[in-house]
């Protein structure tokens, strides 16, 4: 009972939210002109969501951890090229254990940027060189708005299409993604000072952004039947495959910091910046990447990969406290 108990507590809140909006979309899913209302929506939402990460992202906190650029480049490399080589190598080795939607899913996770709030989090959990933690999570971000989409088009069929980087993506992307993220940063010196002010109250803004296009792509995966098409025993897969990805890219990226004898907070920094994924990101980069019916089977393993790093990296991060010798200064 006590077990179970601290598992409970151990659950991120907002995972539990998005698990409700699953649970109502399925049984309650948009239909007819509600459709075209949520997609209305679900668009709004995500040009609002990239547009609040551009006027966050602190340009003076960026340039002081920019200096270290041997790091930067190993976090990038671990989201960027580990991370994908893995994802490839598992959806090509599960071929014929589940779904090909699913191992899309997992290969889309693995292309992914890098998360930032908890990535930084546990940085400092763990005494870790937080400004280096800053200026690696937000470069991660930042590249990943055009790398990701680049890097879907050419190894993952979007919309039904061979895979390939089409000219509607790009739109997409460009109107959702980048603009309202480059227009975001832009007016940070005459908005950032009410953001910083008020991060607690536009939390909700985020977080109901990303429940909005949840439910939308399975408000459509469901139409679609999404529940007939997967078994408890994908969702077993789909947790199997996510601790091998995390365990196998935590353990080379400690290999590396080590051999490499990088000082204890950059080690910190490369272990937790280049082992997460973000769902923040992800799940509306999906929503104008991929077909309405396409996105919840895709989010899917992103979401499950999402609490079990939060999990493990608590662990960690606890762990390292726990054995530092000295406190490392950020």
């Amino acid at each position: 009972m006590r077990l179970i108990v601290r598992l409970l507590k151990g659950l991120d809140p907002f995972l539990v939210l998005l698990t409700l909006t699953i649970v109502v979309a399925s049984l309650l899913p948009a239909r007819g002109v509600a459709v075209g209302l949520f997609e209305g929506l679900t668009d709004a939402a995500i040009v609002l969501l990239f547009f609040l990460h551009g006027a966050k992202l602190s340009r003076q906190a960026v340039l002081a951890g920019i200096g270290n650029w041997r790091l930067h480049l190993l976090v990038l490399a671990a989201s960027f090229l580990l991370f994908p080589l893995l994802g490839w190598v598992l959806a090509w080795g599960a071929r014929g254990l589940t779904t090909p939607e699913i191992l899309s899913g997992m290969l889309y996770l693995s292309l992914l940027p890098s998360t930032v709030q908890s990535s930084i989090a546990f940085t400092a959990m763990a005494g870790g060189n937080v400004p280096a933690a800053v200026c690696s999570a937000s470069l991660s971000n930042i590249t990943g708005i055009v790398l990701t989409p680049l890097m879907v088009g050419l190894l993952i069929e979007v919309q039904g299409s061979a895979p390939g980087v089409s000219l509607d993506a790009i739109e997409a992307i460009m109107l959702q993604l980048l603009l309202p993220f480059v227009a975001g940063h832009l007016l940070r010196p005459w908005i950032g000072g009410f953001l910083d002010r008020h991060r607690k109250l536009l939390m909700p803004v985020d977080r109901s952004s990303i429940l909005l296009v949840v439910y939308t792509a399975f408000s459509a995966a469901v139409v679609n039947g999404i529940w007939q098409r997967t078994e408890a025993a994908d969702l077993l897969m789909i947790l199997g495959l996510s601790a091998v990805l995390l365990a196998v890219v935590m353990a080379v990226n400690l290999f590396v910091a080590r051999r490499l004898h990088l000082p204890r907070g950059d080690e910190i920094v490369l272990l937790f910046c280049g082992s997460k994924k973000s769902l923040v990101s992800g799940v509306p980069m999906a929503g104008a990447i991929f077909a309405p019916a396409q996105v919840g089977v895709i989010i899917l393993p992103l979401m499950i990969f999402h609490q079990l790093q939060l999990f493990v990296c608590a662990l960690v991060a606890a762990r390292y406290a726990r054995t530092a010798a000295v406190p490392v200064e950020a």
